[in-house]
C-alpha cells in the first residue's frame, strides 16, 4: 500500500491543493484549514450552505495565496495572511475558540462568492497561534492534541477500493457512469493506493513513512459529498450518501467513509510513501 495523493485545503471549504510532500504537525498538514469563513455572528459557513464555494480555486506560493473562480465569475485576489488583527471569538460545532480577522479586501471578495445581501456579512480568520482547539474526543486518547479549523480531527486518510467499492455499488444502481463519484467529494488529506474495500476499518495504528498516525475513528459523513467539487453542483439524487447509507451506515453514528488521524509526531510525508500497518482493532 502506497500514498497515491497527498492533499490541503488552506480555506475550509474551498478547493484543496495537491502536494507532492507534506510538512504534518501536532494539528495536521501544514496550512490545512487554516482559514475558514465565518458569519456576522462568528459561525463557521462551509459547503454545506453555500456549495459553490467548491468553486473556490487556491494557490499557495509562499505565504501568499491567491484565489480565484472556477468559473471566471469574479477576478481573482492575491492576499497574504495574517496573524496579527482583529481578533474574533468564533463558533466550529461545539467548540468557541478566536480567529484573526483578514481584512476587508478578502471579505468583500467572498462576499460576492456566497451571493450575500447588504444585510448580511461573512469574514475569512485565520486560526489564532494563541488559541489551541483541542481534539474533543475520548478515542483521541490524549487530551493535549490540538486541531486546526477541521471538522473534528487532524487528517483524514481515505482509501482506493473503498472508492471503488463505493463507485461499483452506485454503477449497479443506476448502470450510469456519470453518477460515478471522485476522491475530491470526501476531501481527504491522504489517498491510498489499497485492495481491499474498507480494510482501514480494521486499522489502529499505521506507520507512512517516517510517521507514525493514531487511526481514531471512520469519519461520518454530511452532505458535502454531494457536492461536485469541481461546478459546485449537488447531486439531485443524494449520491453518494445515498448508496454508502446501504452498506456504510452505522447506527446514530451516521454514514461512514474515511478514517479520522491523529499524527503521533511531526515530520513529512510525500506520494509514494508505503503504508504500513502497526496494530489493528
Amino acid at each position: 500500500m502506497i500514498v497515491s495523493e497527498l492533499c490541503i485545503y488552506p480555506i475550509k471549504s474551498c478547493q484543496g491543493i495537491q502536494l507532492k510532500t507534506a510538512e504534518v504537525t501536532a494539528k495536521g498538514f501544514l496550512w490545512d484549514r487554516e482559514m475558514m469563513l465565518i458569519s456576522q455572528r462568528g459561525k463557521f459557513l462551509t459547503q454545506r450552505q453555500f456549495p459553490q464555494l467548491a468553486r473556490v480555486q487556491v494557490q499557495l506560493v509562499d505565504d501568499s495565496l491567491t484565489l480565484s473562480m472556477s468559473d471566471n465569475s469574479l477576478e481573482p485576489l492575491t492576499f497574504t495572511p495574517i496573524l496579527r488583527g482583529e481578533e474574533i471569538e468564533v463558533e466550529i460545532w461545539r467548540d468557541r475558540t478566536i480567529g484573526i480577522d483578514q481584512g476587508d479586501l478578502v471579505a468583500q471578495w467572498f462576499h460576492q462568492v456566497l451571493e450575500l445581501d447588504n444585510t448580511k456579512k461573512c469574514r475569512l480568520v485565520r486560526q489564532s497561534p494563541q488559541y489551541k482547539r483541542k481534539v474533543q474526543h475520548r478515542l483521541s486518547g490524549n487530551h493535549e492534541n490540538t486541531v486546526s479549523f477541521a471538522d473534528g480531527y487532524p487528517c483524514l486518510l481515505t482509501t482506493t477500493a473503498s472508492l471503488a467499492e463505493l463507485n461499483r455499488r452506485i454503477m449497479d444502481t443506476y448502470q450510469d457512469s456519470s453518477e460515478i463519484v471522485s476522491m475530491d467529494r470526501f476531501r481527504s488529506n491522504i489517498v491510498v493506493e489499497t485492495e481491499i474495500p474498507f480494510d482501514e476499518d480494521n486499522w489502529k495504528r499505521i506507520q507512512i513513512g517516517e510517521l507514525v498516525f493514531a487511526v481514531v475513528k471512520p469519519c461520518s459523513r454530511c452532505i458535502i459529498p454531494t457536492v461536485n467539487q469541481q461546478n459546485g453542483d449537488r447531486n439531485k439524487l443524494k449520491e453518494p450518501l445515498r448508496t454508502l447509507g446501504t452498506f456504510r451506515q452505522f447506527g446514530e453514528q451516521g454514514v461512514m467513509f474515511g478514517e479520522n488521524m491523529i499524527p503521533l509526531h511531526p515530520g513529512t510525508i510525500s506520494v509514494g510513501d508505503r503504508l504500513q500497518i502497526l496494530t489493528v482493532r
